[in-house]
């Protein structure tokens, strides 16, 4: 039992707040190296437009799924209802198309999930960014008589 005054000696924390330049040999621990970090290039993706009543999203993938770019009206400095607007889906689908460009994106095909009022206007801006635009296809997701409807609005 060691004392009250007496302190362990070449413990790796006590007492220290970082480690010494030459502590992490003592104790089996290596050196990290960092690896440079490469900017992908890729030439054609997918987009992926959900847009909803509150808000509309935009993520630009890759071939495989891998996502490149993504931005969304709420993202964009929108909120409340001003989020579900065609001028904020148009401005997120812009900002998401830039950052595509940015990796080499030239062509693509779009997928609109939603009923949402920025989905025409959110394809159009990404065919404004330069990008061509192969095939559109709504994949918005129909029941097959699943979950009750919300009933509808008294005001």
């Amino acid at each position: 039992m060691l004392g009250r005054d007496e302190v362990k000696k070449d413990l790796p924390f006590q007492g220290k707040n970082k480690l010494e330049l030459n502590d992490w040999r003592k104790f089996g621990l290596k050196k990290v190296k960092k690896t440079k970090k490469v900017k992908k290039f890729v030439e054609s993706g997918q987009a992926h437009i959900h847009a909803t009543f509150n808000n509309t999203i935009v993520t630009i993938t890759d071939e495989s799924g891998n996502v490149i770019s993504s931005a969304a009206a709420g993202k964009k400095g929108f909120k409340g209802t001003r989020k579900g607007t065609p001028f904020a889906a148009q401005l997120a689908a812009e900002e998401a198309a830039k950052k595509a460009r940015e990796f080499g994106m030239k062509t693509i095909a779009v997928f609109v999930r939603g009923p949402g009022p920025g989905r025409e206007t959110a394809i159009r801006s990404i065919q404004n960014a330069g990008i061509r635009v192969n095939s559109i296809k709504d994949v918005t997701p129909i029941p097959h008589n699943g979950c009750r409807p919300p009933g509808k609005r008294r005001v």
